[in-house]
């Protein structure tokens, strides 16, 4: 049976296998989407796709003919070792998938495409519009940044739209990130952990939130957009940890650790879902503790 036929649209999702792409992965399948993942790695579960190759794009935009594209591959762990790999992967990657589409000929009927709030940097003082500034600290964000330049020179020939996610987190997060390392300590009773800046601040969200954000800006008519993807509200480390500790019963034992203080850290970060919220009225948003919570009881 030709699945054409039967379903929402075809979504080709490139980084299937990753943290949100397996997210958005169900979101799309559940709504009824026939969805194309791809990987860099063959599996049973996706088709090889290596953005940095031009040709192996234009074989995997040719061959299936997706309706929408959602493109989520990066390098996205700020101290991943390899700078050269995150202008190869985040900018000439993106890059070649849009070079794709406009070769074979081939227009979806959305692009959206994933850059980052690191785009920002150190940007403090009150909530980030997506009209403010970019100014970049580290690699991944200067990558991202680039990426999004690059794509901003597609707006008049591919239905696209930009989306800069904050940090967000959820079950299946790798624990090199900071909050799933924060929830294994407490899952395993650990009586100790190190931590660096305990007053950075972060906006956080929910992977199910982004992942339906995601589709939902599929679904709607925006184009030639920057969007955040945000929860507008900040929380320091602190408050992960105090969170945490009530959720588990015991206080643990913190040690700042000068080796996880970065130099060019950002301080503040958070945005204003302003636009998301109005191109996506009644998004389904839990609360952090929430999130946290159905993390802890995994």
């Amino acid at each position: 049976m030709d699945s054409r036929s039967n379903s929402a649209g075809r979504v080709l999702v490139t980084g299937s296998r990753g943290f949100t792409g397996r997210y958005v992965c169900e979101e799309l399948a559940a709504a009824g989407y026939d969805v194309i993942p791809t990987a860099m790695t063959s599996s049973p579960d996706s088709i090889v796709l290596d953005i940095a190759s031009p040709e192996a794009c234009r074989d995997v935009i040719e061959a299936h003919q997706p309706d929408y594209i959602v493109h989520l591959a990066a390098i996205s762990f700020v101290a991943h070792a390899q700078t050269e790999a995150f202008y190869r992967v985040n900018a000439i990657g993106t890059s070649n998938l849009l070079q794709a589409c406009h070769d074979v000929g081939h227009i979806p009927k959305k692009i959206l495409v994933a850059s980052s709030a690191n785009v920002y940097g150190n940007t403090a003082g009150g909530e980030l519009f997506e009209d403010q500034r970019i100014q970049p600290v580290n690699h991944y964000g200067a990558s991202k940044a680039a990426m999004e330049y690059m794509a901003a020179t597609w707006f008049d020939k591919l239905p696209l739209i930009i989306t800069r996610p904050f940090n967000y987190t959820g079950r299946g997060q790798a624990l090199q990130f900071l909050v799933p390392k924060i929830v294994d300590h407490f899952r395993q009773r650990q009586p100790r952990i190190e931590l660096g800046n305990l007053d950075v601040m972060r906006d956080f969200s929910d992977v199910r939130t982004v992942a339906h954000a995601y589709r939902a800006l599929l679904e709607g008519s925006a184009t030639a957009e920057v969007v955040h993807i945000c929860s507008g509200v900040p929380y320091a480390l602190r408050d992960v940890v105090s969170t945490l500790e009530k959720l588990a019963g015991y206080e643990i034992e913190i040690t700042v650790n000068p080796a996880f203080v970065r130099a060019n850290e950002v301080k503040v970060l958070v945005g204003s879902p302003e636009k998301l919220s109005r191109l996506v009225p009644g998004l389904v948003r839990p609360t952090f503790e929430e999130t946290l919570r159905w993390m802890y009881e995994e």
